[in-house]
């Protein structure tokens, strides 16, 4: 099973970018997305059908912002919207879907801010988020659970750590959240197969960031302990250019 995720910063400008005939070139079986920016009659499913795809899909209340998708060309068992919480099921976070023994998430935790409101709530939903992850896995234990975490793990995936101290995304309370991910028996697929630096999958649009590789590493493909035996591979797709971020690449022995 191969597994692209993408934050695609609205689904309809990747589109007048060329993502369709970029997709249609990939093929993966299982396409994530998040910040879809839009509505369920605003996203073309029938391009999507056309290229094999099955369109499952979580908008946020209020229009033009987040929201997830997955779209595949295998037939899901089972789709679940959200995590049973209005407080962030309303902003279209979470989409579950599960093929035989395999489940896929795609997530988009919020952004944050060094302090205030945005701050609280992202702390507040990382939490939940974790204790809803340690509920679903003791019934489906073999877990993708993919999309843009909105931090950056440890000093190689960011660059100039020392110059991001106090800010949203390399917070050390972030941070620590990410170490007990993982701690709770979570893999960080990219870093099984690349241990290199400035290996990155978002820029900002200021300054030139990109042509610089001036970025983050925040979007991932995180798996269960369970699933450790049938990676085959991860990686950036640093190259694929229709959003400010790019797409990440999970394959699992089916």
């Amino acid at each position: 099973m191969r597994i692209i995720s993408y934050n695609l910063n609205g689904i309809r400008s990747a589109i007048s970018k060329g993502l369709l005939d970029w997709l249609g070139t990939e093929l993966p079986d299982v396409f994530c997305i998040q910040e879809s920016k839009a509505q369920p009659d605003q996203i073309d499913v029938m391009a999507m059908q056309e290229l094999g795809y099955r369109s499952y899909i979580h908008s946020a209340e209020k229009k033009g912002y987040s929201g997830v998708c997955i779209f595949t060309r295998i037939e899901p068992d089972k789709v679940v919207i959200g995590m049973d919480n209005h407080k962030y099921d309303c902003q279209g976070r979470v989409i579950r879907a599960d093929f035989g023994d395999i489940t896929v998430v795609c997530v988009y935790i919020p952004s944050g801010e060094a302090e205030g409101p945005k701050y609280e709530y992202k702390m507040e939903f990382l939490e939940d988020f974790l204790k809803w992850k340690n509920e679903l896995v003791k019934e489906r234990p073999n877990l993708i659970i993919c999309g843009d975490y909105n931090i950056a793990h440890h000093p190689i995936d960011i660059n100039h750590p020392e110059r991001q101290k106090g800010v949203s995304g390399f917070l050390p309370e972030e941070r620590e959240w990410l170490d007990r991910w993982e701690a709770s028996g979570m893999i960080d697929t990219f870093r099984v197969f690349d241990q290199s630096g400035e290996k990155y999958s978002w820029w900002s649009f200021r300054a030139g960031s990109r042509a610089r590789n001036v970025g983050w590493r925040i979007d991932y493909h995180w798996v269960t302990e369970s699933l450790r035996p049938r990676l085959i591979n991860a990686k950036i797709m640093p190259e694929v250019v229709h959003s400010d971020h790019c797409p990440v690449e999970v394959i699992i022995k089916d």
